[in-house]
């Protein structure tokens, strides 16, 4: 009989996520016979979407997405092919190619209520969808463009910039004509988000300090900082935010892991003197925005098929290697998105 390698939720890591939180299993499984609910459908798992958000999942805490079941597999953006359909299911078809919550699997029972029908784009992979054409694109674009409110010239900086969200931020505020300057973790993501056409980068992990390198990287401050690492950077920059300056905050990486939270020094005195905006965001927010949407598919997609915006993908064959992937990436080691080719 055949079998589906999925990978299991073990126990809620304290600090760093290990391999041993996840486990690798292969259990009998026929297709033809598993159990389908009249609103379900089965898919065969063909790309899964790696994302830092996945690290508040792993913890008891309360958050605005539910915590991984222990024993239960874990859930992750996907694509895949549908192979069978409910009874009930109308709004796709077996064989059409849709995009949805999926279990780390090679194969997946999911609502069909929870899925899309990809619309497919000359010349743009398919596995861009878990990226600058899904979550993290719509993530970037919605959060630089509803609430940083780029304008021509002015100076938007961006950490953790070699990431998913990151290069994008970067290229769609490039592309609205205003200097960027990014952070990332290595020299060869520097020189990665140089060629990209930012203005500046530097590698967070070598600089004397990181105020001085926004002193020298951004010498006429900073109108927008687009965070996704919080801690000691967001002090930082907060340093160096311009009047009615804008943060959009799309993530807090380095305090994921943190068994002792990084306390803010410099909030309060900057909000005041200098007015500014430092708002949080979801991308789920996004999605009933019918104008951003619209903004979000003629821009974005435009840009790509133009070439005005690169992307890069790591992709890690085998939904077995997930764990491991999963890991790296929170540790900086992917440029661009994790995918795991399945």
């Amino acid at each position: 009989m055949a079998t589906n390698t999925q990978v299991l939720f073990k126990d809620f890591p304290e600090g760093w996520v290990e391999e041993k939180h996840m486990e690798v299993v292969k259990t009998p499984f026929n297709p033809e016979t598993v159990a389908v609910g009249d609103d379900q459908i089965l898919v065969k798992v063909k790309f899964l979407s790696l994302d830092p958000y996945m690290r508040g999942r792993m913890t008891k805490a309360k958050s605005y997405v539910a915590s991984f079941e222990i024993g239960k597999p874990l859930q992750a953006g996907g694509i895949g092919e549908v192979h069978r359909v409910g009874k009930s299911v109308d709004s796709v078809k077996v064989g059409d190619i849709v995009t949805g919550m999926v279990e780390w699997a090679e194969w997946s029972v999911i609502p069909a209520a929870g899925v899309k029908k990809l619309q497919e784009h000359k010349d743009v992979p398919l596995s861009y969808n878990l990226g600058v054409l899904g979550m993290p694109g719509l993530t970037a674009y919605g959060g630089l463009i509803s609430i940083g409110e780029p304008k021509e010239g002015e100076t938007v900086y961006v950490s953790g910039a070699a990431g998913a969200v990151g290069l994008i931020v970067g290229q769609v505020a490039k592309n609205k004509g205003c200097r960027v300057v990014g952070s990332a973790g290595s020299d060869e993501k520097v020189k990665v988000l140089l060629d990209l056409g930012f203005d500046a980068a530097f590698n967070y992990k070598t600089v004397k300090s990181y105020d001085a390198a926004l002193a020298e990287h951004c010498p006429k401050g900073i109108d927008v900082y687009f965070d996704n690492v919080g801690g000691e950077m967001l002090d930082a920059a907060l340093n160096h935010m311009n009047v009615h300056g804008r943060i959009p905050v799309c993530g807090a990486i380095s305090q994921y892991n943190a068994t002792e939270p990084y306390a803010i020094k410099n909030l309060s005195m900057h909000l005041i003197k200098k007015r500014l905006r430092v708002q949080g965001l979801l991308v789920s927010d996004y999605y009933v925005n019918k104008e951003l949407m619209a903004g979000f598919t003629k821009d974005v997609v435009s840009y790509v098929q133009q070439g005005k915006i690169k992307y890069f993908e790591h992709i890690v064959e085998g939904v077995e290697n997930a764990p491991r992937a999963f890991i790296g990436m929170m540790k900086g080691d992917n440029t661009g998105k994790q995918i795991i080719k399945v």
